[in-house]
């Protein structure tokens, strides 16, 4: 499929950052004019930069390595994932999102009940071996090494399986204007999907991401039911929230 086939040029080039015309041609088995078509797409995409004989990943679109992302402001992470903790009821089903803020969500799900955790984030399915009595379920996919997550078609198509009662996004940045917004198209993907089939959405951004924009939206923050972050936000955003019936969880 035409969609599979972009996605998986976005992988791997987070994963070699350059690749040959003809090296895809033979990895997806396809024509040079399939290859260059699928290459025009993603430059509209804003995701590749052609090269001589090939293409490159757009400089623009290159994430901050996972690493270096997880150690910043981790005491203001784990204070937003001990918020959304509590939103979190015996019996639920929920996704945890991509993220280093929605990852530290585990520990403090440990003493609820019957909870089922569909996730394509790493490290969460690592850090869940520790709770025997948390059923986890891992969506599977490619390994999109940024952001220590699986992506891919097949995510999607894993997903529409099943009921979520409540899914823990994480955003790259927001604004009133351009919503929710993330580095990755690939995540991206996934997180609309998710915004438009969970019955509850709950959105975890510090607060060096307001009005941070980054290059896709994935939701209006309309689309939200709670937004937690760490600090009172301006006056704007609260009037945005009540118009909208967007509940505000601050510490």
């Amino acid at each position: 499929m035409k969609a599979t086939r972009l996605n998986d040029i976005e992988t791997l080039l987070e994963e070699q950052n350059t690749i040959s015309i003809n090296r895809l041609c033979d990895i997806f088995n396809v024509s040079k004019n399939t290859i260059r078509r699928d290459i025009s797409e993603l430059e509209k995409r804003g995701t590749i930069k052609k090269v001589y004989g090939g293409i490159m990943r757009a400089q623009n679109n290159i994430p901050e390595p996972f690493s270096s992302r997880e150690i910043k402001n981790k005491h203001k992470k784990k204070l937003l994932a001990r918020l959304a903790a509590n939103l979190v009821d015996d019996n639920d089903i929920i996704y945890i999102d991509s993220g280093t803020t929605t990852m530290h969500m585990v520990p403090y799900l440990s003493e609820k009940k019957n909870l089922t955790i569909l996730t394509a984030n790493v490290y969460v399915i690592n850090e869940a071996f520790h709770y025997p009595q948390m059923n986890v379920i891992a969506t599977g996919g490619s390994l999109y090494r940024p952001s220590n997550a699986f992506t891919g078609a097949s995510v999607l198509e894993f997903l529409n399986g099943y009921n979520i009662s409540k899914c823990f996004l994480a955003a790259t940045g927001f604004s009133i204007e351009n919503g929710a917004t993330n580095a990755s198209p690939m995540e991206g993907d996934i997180k609309k999907y998710l915004t438009a089939n969970s019955k509850t959405k709950i959105l975890l951004v510090d607060s060096t991401k307001i009005n941070h924009v980054s290059l896709v939206t994935f939701a209006k923050l309309e689309d939200m039911d709670y937004l937690i972050t760490d600090k009172d936000l301006p006056n704007e955003f609260k009037q945005y929230f009540n118009e909208h019936d967007v509940k505000l969880i601050t510490p």
